[in-house]
């Protein structure tokens, strides 16, 4: 059962872009993994650029750099 869940700076999408957007992550997830449509969800969490470190940074990615199978080009 794959879950992506997005972090990122607010964003001013409309439902059909969202849409798309989570569409087109599924179709990868579903190329990679052999996954069904109706196994993979996608969340889009939206986080003030104030609150990234504390938020993203601090949590999810500085702790686990040596997990990430992507690493940002960035530090904090």
């Amino acid at each position: 059962m794959p879950h992506v869940d997005i972090k990122c700076f607010p964003r001013d999408l409309n439902d059909e872009q969202k849409t798309a957007l989570a569409a087109d992550i599924a179709e990868v997830i579903i190329r990679h993994f052999n996954s069904k449509d109706s196994s993979v969800s996608v969340a889009l969490n939206q986080v003030q650029q104030e609150d990234w470190k504390a938020q993203v940074w601090d949590t999810e990615i500085g702790p686990k750099l040596d997990e990430l199978i992507k690493k940002p080009g960035y530090s904090m």
